[in-house]
């Protein structure tokens, strides 16, 4: 029997393999033209095998989403007394700033930023998910910070609201021809610069 490291290691192969899959079919004919089956069938899965990892279509878009989700809730969880939760998800939304760098460009014009830019339905999946986003970040704000409820909820908006910019302008930059590592080197200080007046924004003052 496989050990449970390999069999993990191979369970993310075969996620990665048929995420980029879809991503460039999705380049090549949009995210409407392009059914599960034929992403199977590309990918070299059985259609139950791609339902087994992605239950819906919308999914092979929004794939990292509860990853982001469960990491910037643990990162707003576990920040040292006077770190704010701008301060605490920093490095982690700079280092998905950075992660855009290097992308085959078939498979970046088959990302979310890309068609939601495109696609007024994975337009709608982007909102969706950064409303989802700001909700479960503010509800981490809110159990670790003695502020009032709709200030947590703010401040959910106001995070996931980064995510919703970095979405944003990588589609609207790959649509005017850069590539994504001159996406990645112009959205870097621009994110890096947002973190900053949310930092101070959302600081609590001593004594408070």
């Amino acid at each position: 029997m496989a050990e449970p490291g390999l069999r993990d290691l191979k369970k993310a192969r075969t996620r990665r393999l048929i995420v980029d899959t879809a991503a460039r079919l999705f380049a090549e004919r949009g995210y409407e033209r392009v059914t599960v089956s034929e992403i199977a069938r590309a990918a070299e899965v059985a259609e139950q095998t791609l339902y087994n990892y992605f239950p819906t279509k919308e999914q092979l878009v929004t794939d990292r989403e509860q990853q982001i989700q469960d990491r910037l809730d643990d990162l707003i969880r576990s920040r040292p007394a006077g770190t704010s939760p701008a301060a605490a998800v920093r490095d982690f939304v700079l280092e998905t700033v950075t992660a855009i760098r290097g992308r085959p460009p078939e498979i970046a014009a088959g990302t979310l930023g890309y068609l939601a830019a495109m696609s007024p339905a994975v337009n709608r999946l982007a909102l969706e998910l950064i409303d989802r986003l700001a909700a479960a970040v503010a509800a981490a704000i809110g159990e670790t910070s003695p502020i009032a409820p709709e200030l947590a909820r703010l401040q959910g908006i106001a995070l996931a609201g980064v995510f919703r910019i970095i979405i944003g302008e990588t589609g609207r930059r790959a649509r005017a021809g850069e590539t994504p590592d001159e996406i990645a080197d112009a959205l870097h200080p621009e994110v890096e610069h947002l973190l900053a007046e949310l930092d101070r924004w959302l600081t609590t003052p001593p004594g408070s």
